[in-house]
């Protein structure tokens, strides 16, 4: 067999909402098949495998790390156990492929990058905006300042949820809270296109347990070029990213992160929405790219690179650290 055609054999560790969105699109993707999923109840295991058609359904991640027949494992846990389970895998030469945030805080993602490395195993963080037709997009039309210099950019986040202390999106034990959850893509966005900023001022409001309710970031750049960010579980706000340039607003319509248009308005000239004709949530797009780095025997992802993830990771740090939020 070509290696090109290798088939990629996934496990899937943690079966909430997001492992569900990824094993769907999972099965759109060419040459690769879900072989293996893992929860902590067995009933959970074989009704996920079953309907995605996993072979292998099991109650302990240790078996499904241990399993020859799996190639890649999607790490889908809470945040708090993303370093844990990340390392599990990778110790048996999983390549693994963590959902967003990687880990709690920098130390964290520093050691799974150290285990991947002295077990020459790949190891990515799944952070599926990045590999979305519609944002790759933006960034190559403002990477060839296609309306002049970016000047401001400007991006939220925000939806309503009740206050549920049993919910893991509410649990700070677990990572919960907007910042780490949903204030990560804002952030991501002003990184991507700004890069690192020269310094953060942020404000947050906090739910009865010390998690997060909101957090309002702006991050300053040379030059007065400046990216207004925020997170929020408290109400519902547009989720949209623009960035205003010399000669027009490019905007990435609501959800932002999420597959959407495009809206370009040069400051002459004729107004202009781009349609991507997405068919699948999304997740699809960085399965591809996974598998391709799989097949060609990559230790690390030429996008989603390890030195995007440490600033990443070290700029939510630094956001938690203004705000007084400690995990």
């Amino acid at each position: 067999m070509n290696q090109s055609d290798k088939v990629i054999k996934w496990g899937i560790i943690g079966l909430g909402k997001i492992a569900n969105k990824f094993a769907q699109d999972l099965l759109t993707v060419e040459n690769c098949e879900l072989v293996a999923v893992a929860s902590r109840y067995q009933e959970r295991s074989d009704a996920f495998a079953a309907t995605y058609g996993a072979q292998k359904a099991y109650d302990s991640y240790e078996l499904l790390a241990e399993d020859p027949n799996v190639d890649a494992v999607y790490i889908a846990t809470p945040h708090s156990y993303h370093k844990e389970h990340s390392i599990l895998c990778l110790t048996h030469q999983k390549a693994v492929l963590c959902e967003k945030p990687f880990a709690m805080n920098s130390k964290e993602v520093m050691e799974m990058i150290a285990t991947a490395k002295a077990n020459d195993t790949l190891l990515m963080e799944a952070l599926w905006t990045y590999f979305l037709p519609h944002y790759q997009h933006v960034l190559k039309m403002l990477k060839e300042n296609t309306y002049g210099k970016l000047l401001k950019m400007n991006a939220d986040f925000g939806f309503h949820r009740d206050f549920d202390n049993e919910s893991r999106l509410f649990r700070k034990s677990l990572g919960g809270g907007s910042l780490l959850d949903i204030g990560i893509y804002p952030i991501f966005s002003a990184l991507t296109t700004l890069g690192a900023p020269k310094s953060i001022d942020a404000s947050a409001t906090f739910f009865e347990n010390g998690a997060d309710s909101s957090c309002s970031m702006v991050f300053h750049y040379e030059d007065g070029v400046e990216a207004h960010l925020k997170s929020t579980l408290l109400e519902a706000t547009p989720t949209v990213a623009e960035f205003h340039c010399e000669k027009g607003l490019i905007k990435i319509n609501g959800q932002f992160h999420a597959p959407s248009t495009v809206t370009l308005i040069p400051n002459e000239g004729e107004t202009e929405t781009l349609d991507f004709n997405y068919n699948t949530i999304g997740y699809n797009f960085e399965t591809i790219h996974f598998n391709e780095l799989i097949r060609q025997r990559k230790k690390e992802s030429d996008l989603m690179t390890y030195e995007f993830s440490k600033q990443l990771i070290g700029t939510l740090d630094k956001v938690a650290s203004i705000i007084g939020l400690e995990y």
